[in-house]
């Protein structure tokens, strides 16, 4: 089977800068090892799927070891390889994820804009692994969640 794939730079100034995404456009979708196999192939640090869906598009993530519940650089790539290359008439794309809810990604004169999910966040966390990580005592932390396991910690 033969599939495109884009490789896009997000938070670019030039070819070769910023954070780059790969981007694969799906007819259906494969079975979840396939995804994680072109995944790895691809060696970056996420691979956005999209498979057109009756409001939009479809959107999955996943690194070259696991799928995540959320990756902005990835969304973003996604949404300029769609308007760019597959529906060009596109001025807005909206994605529908499995832990993030809809996400819309609209052309805008400078590039693309994007308004990201609300997390809310309650004191916790262990500031002791954080110290650790971090190399100083944070002030406060704080600990969030979106999707059914990821957690954020904010230091």
């Amino acid at each position: 089977m033969e599939l495109p794939i884009y490789i896009v730079d997000a938070f670019c100034q030039g070819p070769f800068t910023g954070n780059p995404a790969a981007v694969v456009v799906l007819p259906e979708w494969l079975a979840d090892d396939s995804l994680a196999a072109i995944a790895e192939q691809n060696n970056l640090s996420e691979t956005a799927f999209v498979v057109r869906a009756a409001a939009g598009w479809d959107l999955r993530w996943f690194t070259p070891k696991v799928e995540v519940a959320l990756c902005g650089h990835a969304t973003l790539g996604a949404a300029h390889a769609i308007c760019e290359f597959v529906d060009p008439a596109l001025e807005r794309v909206v994605f529908s994820t499995r832990h993030s809810g809809e996400l819309a990604v609209a052309r805008v004169a400078q590039g693309y804009e994007m308004s990201f999910p609300a997390v809310a966040v309650e004191p916790g966390g262990n500031a002791e692994v954080l110290h650790a990580a971090l190399g100083q005592m944070p002030g406060e932390t704080l600990i969030g969640r979106y999707g059914e396991s990821e957690w954020d910690y904010l230091a």
